[in-house]
């Protein structure tokens, strides 16, 4: 769309500087899709974006450089796309990075490329926000189906607490909208990060992050992507709490070693 000059703009400035002159009181919220070879799944991803209620909405997807048959479905649906692109890229936070570098939206959302939007989750989102009177919040989490083709395992996602938080990835980042103040006060995702950049992201604005909760399902979250690798997914996760987080290393340690072990044993119990 963008490529036609078909331009959607938020109430606040876009993260390219440019100032904007929008006055439709309905925030308007991005959703970024990163995706490397997602031919298998993107189709359902993509539609359920495109039709959602909330029409105050662009959606971005940063590709990269699939080789199956990603684009093909991309171009089956780029007229109702915002903006898409296909390069090589570091990994999926380098393409958020690129993705945030081009929203303009006042919120933004990343779903991945073998994760649904449920009908009406972006209307509850942006409902949810202006029911509550503190105009202060930068970050919404909401509950996450994890799921196995068409199989329910279990449902995450709890309010954001400080204390738990800085423990454990407790809330589901797949059912979350982030105010572009978080990006303009803490930067984007390191790179260095392959699974656990989202979290790292977080721990940045340690207690001060201003967090509320939508306590509904939104998203169903195939279980398979980046995310599921997780051995590396704790080890990452050890290295932001210390890092980024001043957790204890030790204490991190053995919180990890057990955390292994429970997923371990209910993968077992899932497969």
């Amino acid at each position: 769309m963008r490529t036609q000059g078909l331009f959607k703009v938020g109430s606040s400035q876009g993260l390219d500087g440019e100032e904007s002159n929008h006055t439709d009181a309905r925030p308007l919220i991005t959703v970024i899709t990163a995706v490397c070879n997602g031919g298998n799944t993107l189709e359902q991803s993509i539609l359920s974006v495109l039709n959602q209620s909330y029409d105050n909405l662009e959606y971005i997807i940063i590709d990269g450089g699939s080789e199956d048959g990603t684009l093909d479905i991309i171009r089956k649906y780029e007229q109702a796309i915002d903006y898409w692109v296909s390069e090589p890229d570091k990994g999926i936070y380098d393409a958020w990075n690129k993705g945030v570098g081009l929203a303009l939206g006042d919120w933004v959302a990343f779903l991945g490329a073998d994760d649904t939007y449920l009908a009406g989750a972006i209307h509850a989102y942006v409902e949810s926000l202006a029911d509550q009177q503190d105009q202060r919040w930068e970050y919404l989490s909401s509950r996450v189906n994890l799921t196995t083709g068409t199989k329910m395992m279990r449902t995450v996602g709890q309010r954001w607490r400080w204390k738990t938080f800085r423990r454990y990835m407790s809330v589901a980042h797949v059912g979350s909208l982030h105010s572009r103040s978080l990006f303009e006060r803490y930067g984007l995702f390191d790179t260095s990060y392959k699974i656990s950049g989202d979290y790292e992201f977080l721990l940045r604005a340690g207690s001060d992050l201003h967090a509320t909760y939508l306590d509904s399902v939104t998203v169903n979250m195939g279980i398979g992507g980046a995310s599921d690798n997780n051995l590396l997914g704790f080890r990452e996760k050890e290295r932001a709490q210390v890092t980024t987080g001043g957790r204890n290393a030790l204490l991190s340690r053995i919180e990890g070693m057990l955390a292994v072990v429970k997923w371990n044993l209910r993968k077992r119990l899932w497969y």
